[in-house]
């Protein structure tokens, strides 16, 4: 019985992978949501620099 959890205990390491790949995926859509509203906001603010001209 033990033995069965010490292997369980080794397994992990998949684990954190699922882990980290998860927490990568929320960080890269977090970014591409705000590169996509900051865009928006500076592509906004030079077509109204480029209109005073």
């Amino acid at each position: 019985m033990l033995r069965k959890f010490a292997n369980l205990m080794k397994k992990e390491e998949g684990q954190a992978l699922a882990e980290y790949g998860l927490i990568l995926a929320l960080i890269a859509v977090i970014c591409i949501g705000a590169l996509t509203l900051l865009g928006t906001n500076v592509r906004d603010t030079l077509s109204s620099i480029a209109g005073a001209f």
